[in-house]
């Protein structure tokens, strides 16, 4: 797959292109070959079937989806091995991904490591060899940093390779660690003497986490410490913008299921779907789901342009987008009544992943405060406060009540 040429990065001072919000026919084609891989390998029994063992990852999915679709590689250049597409193309991904809350290491070592190490490919240099190694699916690598970290935090991550790390998401499963210390960039073995991974037990079974232990270990140096730094930002920003179309996904699916189990399910004769009550809830939902999409897929093209306002983007995205998906999450465990609170209904999978996803690349977002959230982002990143506002907004409550307040 060949991504559509994309327009050159705004340059800082001048106005940046209008964002483009709609999925092009290729991405539409990736995404109707991932859902029926997914639908085909991932459906929810065999997604609760690989929570319950030692092995959550299938290796045959992994297989397919990295090197059958060339979804792992989406992200490197053609001359490496790759798709030479663009962060648009792995959000369609993720979005598929978050429907099925499969477990792949896909956001960890397809998006984290290779933007990472997409940052430091240059011609001479073992990173190139070793995103060739990613694009094929054949290995797997993660960032070796808690799960947590927000992008602006490269630096206060930074590991020796002697020292233990907690909370890396997909470590156990990794072939290759990518350590960031205060010398540099080091790609680790994962089987390399002196590395232990010791599994914990996560909220979110879907995406194992470890604790990462260093104890003497060696690696393979590919950047200094001012590079490196700058390459783990990167990774961790498009790690970040990225899953809030993994949270898009999660969202999507809750409504769907939600609005179809009203539909089908009855209570004194009448269908659930019908009480007035429940319609307003439905439709909060779809309203919330739609705006982030929106924000979404504007984190995905700022990326994906290079736009210089990506960062803001991002903010915004993860601000919004978390919680969207734990609402979701929320309002179909509870719609679905009785079986919602059971184990053998993947309701509980998706409200841990978004729990999870909540709290990912440095994002704590109450339901509530979405919008106080956001302004704290956009106030982290130096981004000036819009002016004051006047005029009314209409706000709806979650059972469809309105009320005007002032904005």
């Amino acid at each position: 797959m060949t991504a559509a040429a994309q327009p050159p990065a705004a340059t800082p001072g001048q106005p940046t292109a209008t964002p483009d919000l709609l999925y092009t026919q290729d991405e539409e084609d990736l995404r109707s070959a991932v859902r029926a891989l997914l639908a085909d390998r991932a459906d929810a029994p065999t997604v609760i079937a690989a929570t319950e063992s030692d092995t959550p990852y299938d290796p045959r999915l992994w297989e397919a989806l990295a090197a059958g679709i060339g979804a792992a590689g989406l992200l490197v250049p053609e001359k490496l091995g790759g798709q030479g597409a663009s962060h648009r193309e792995a959000a369609v991904v993720l979005e598929e991904l978050g429907r099925s809350v499969a477990p792949v290491p896909y956001l960890t070592s397809s998006v984290v490591a290779t933007e990472t190490l997409l940052a430091l490919a240059r011609d001479d240099g073992p990173a190139p060899a070793l995103l060739s190694e990613l694009a094929s699916g054949a290995r797997t690598a993660v960032l070796a940093v808690p799960f947590a970290t927000p992008p602006a935090g490269a630096r206060a991550a930074l590991t020796p390779l002697d020292g233990t790390v907690r909370g890396v998401a997909d470590a156990a499963a990794a072939d290759v660690l990518l350590v960031p210390t205060a010398e540099g960039l080091y790609a680790v073995e994962a089987t390399a003497p002196g590395v232990v991974v010791e599994p914990l037990v996560p909220l979110d079974l879907t995406r194992p986490l470890a604790t990462l232990t260093l104890a003497g270990a060696t690696g393979t140096l590919l950047a200094d410490a001012e590079a490196s730094t700058t390459a783990v930002r990167r990774g961790l920003l498009a790690g970040a913008g990225l899953l809030a179309s993994e949270q898009l996904g999660i969202a999507e699916w809750c409504l769907t299921e939600t609005v179809r189990y009203t539909r089908e399910r009855h209570q004194f004769n009448r269908p659930l779907g019908s009480f007035q009550a429940l319609k307003h809830r439905m439709a909060q939902l779809w309203l919330e789901t739609v705006s982030a999409r929106a924000a979404a897929r504007n984190a995905a093209d700022a990326l994906a342009t290079g736009s210089p306002d990506a960062p803001l983007a991002v903010a915004v995205a993860q601000a919004y987008c978390s919680g969207v998906a734990v609402h979701a999450a929320e309002e179909c465990v509870q719609l679905h009544g009785g079986i919602g609170m059971t184990w053998e209904h993947p309701a509980h999978l998706y409200l841990k992943r978004a729990k999870a996803d909540s709290i990912a690349y440095g994002l704590t977002i109450p339901v509530v405060a979405r919008r106080a959230a956001a302004r704290r982002q956009v106030r982290a990143l130096g981004v000036p406060a819009p002016g004051p506002r006047t005029g009314r907004t209409r706000v709806w409550g979650r059972c469809g009540e309105s009320a005007c307040t002032a904005s």
